[in-house]
């Protein structure tokens, strides 16, 4: 039997020196709280 994780676990802002594409600023997570957030991993040379 699987156990479940019952506690509660806050994802760590991001950090302050992130590159942002598309933005007029940085984020943050408060900025984003409540909503929808889709996330694209990609890279590039």
């Amino acid at each position: 039997m699987a156990q479940r994780f019952a506690g509660k676990v806050n994802a760590p802002d991001f950090p302050p020196d992130t590159d942002w594409l598309n933005t007029r600023r940085p984020l943050s997570l408060h900025d984003l709280r409540g909503k929808l957030v889709l996330l694209d991993f990609w890279t590039f040379c």
